[in-house]
């Protein structure tokens, strides 16, 4: 019989699902358990997004989102909601109101956000495999804190119907599990769309983004690549710098917010923790000038890309720029980690790239996650490239 798991990580929200709902007797998932996200809707339960304040106002949903469908379809069990930063606008895991979940793979450290319920979960065996969502990198760095295995789809391959809306240009699901065939067979499942057939064969390295990362990481990392891609070439990604990047992305990301979530948090004077209040008041004072010119910047960005990452290429860079933080980190630390971290989560997202994620390295006794990233509707290429350098 199947149960909600006893949570022993602080990844449930405290409005859990009363029961699991399990999916069909056979298919290619049968038997697994996942856990996802608060912003999937799901038959009979009210999402919070984070936020207790939105819980209240919120209701039952009358159907499942079409990933939750797709997966209980498959034969997977659906065994409870997990906590998320409030209106998913944090990396940090920290949620004020729900309380932050437990990394078990850096005891002492932050899970990483904004999927951090979902991660935690999977990284404390509650369940198999966890359903998140990655805007700027909400599943990566939960990943790389975590180490998880881990994906970003490109950009529209799975379908986000029936899911809270952060930022429409960048929002896309994503998923955790322990191993790499686990994560292969929920792209089996949930990937739509033609795949991009060509095999990749030639790798080549992003110099400029592993330079963004501490000197220890950086130093395991070219370590680990001196041992598994010998046949790789170092690049630099952006002639312009990652911070002239990252800084668009984080006005269309702000001004898309302003658009989505911002008008409900006004509305009902929702009570935000430190840092995403200023987040919100950042993307209140977005003009419509400044989203054109940095939506017209992301487009020079996409080309670049397209022309740098062609089919049968893969870009490699590192997760996160650093091991998880302490819990207890102080904010003028916690603000250069964004930084640092969106400069490199922002190359896939800008260009609407596929980006699988592997738990290869251990820095100071913690988790480091390295990314592959590759042309569009790759997806099933990266996670076989994975596969073979792991």
């Amino acid at each position: 019989m199947i149960k909600i798991p006893n949570d022993t990580v602080n990844c449930f929200v405290p409005e859990n699902l009363r029961n699991p709902q399990p999916g069909v007797a056979e298919g290619p998932l049968a038997g697994i358990n996942f856990v996802a996200k608060d912003l999937f809707n799901v038959i009979g339960h009210r999402t919070s997004n984070g936020s207790p304040d939105f819980y209240h106002y919120s209701t039952p949903s009358e159907e499942n989102a079409e990933v939750i469908s797709k997966l209980l379809g498959a034969g997977a069990n659906l065994v409870g909601m997990t906590i998320c930063d409030e209106f998913f606008y944090s990396l940090t895991g920290a949620n004020e109101h729900y309380g932050t979940p437990i990394n078990s793979r850096a005891k002492g450290r932050l899970p990483g956000g904004s999927s951090s319920g979902s991660a935690a979960a999977v990284a404390g065996g509650i369940v198999d495999v966890a359903l998140g969502s990655d805007t700027g990198g909400s599943v990566r760095i939960p990943a790389s804190f975590c180490g998880l295995w881990g994906i970003r789809p490109t950009f529209g391959r799975v379908s986000l119907k029936g899911a809270r809306a952060m930022a429409p240009s960048f929002d896309t699901v994503g998923w955790f599990a322990n191993d790499v065939l686990m994560l292969s067979r929920l792209a089996q499942v949930l990937l739509k769309g033609k795949p991009q057939e060509t095999k990749i064969k030639r790798i080549v390295i992003g110099k400029d983004a592993i330079a963004r990362a501490d000197a220890a990481v950086a130093k395991a990392m070219i370590g680990w690549i001196e041992e598994h891609l010998t046949d790789s070439e170092g690049v630099t990604i952006s002639s312009e710098g990652l911070d002239p990047w990252w800084d668009v992305f984080r006005v269309i990301q702000a001004g898309e917010v302003k658009s989505t979530n911002l008008p409900w948090v006004r509305t009902h004077k929702a009570k935000l923790g430190p840092g995403i209040h200023e987040r919100f008041l950042m993307a209140e004072n977005i003009s419509d000038f400044e989203l054109n010119a940095a939506r017209k910047h992301q487009k020079q960005i996409v080309k670049y890309l397209n022309q740098l990452i062609t089919p049968g290429y893969a870009l490699v860079i590192p997760t996160a720029p650093c091991v998880a933080p302490l819990l207890n980190e102080d904010a003028t630390t916690l603000a250069s980690f964004r930084s640092n971290t969106m400069a490199l989560t922002c190359v896939a997202g800008l260009g609407g790239l596929p980006l699988v994620y592997i738990p290869a390295l251990t820095v100071n006794g913690c988790p480091v996650g390295v990314s592959l990233i590759g042309s569009p509707n790759s997806d099933e290429q990266l996670i076989e490239l994975a596969s073979r350098v792991s």
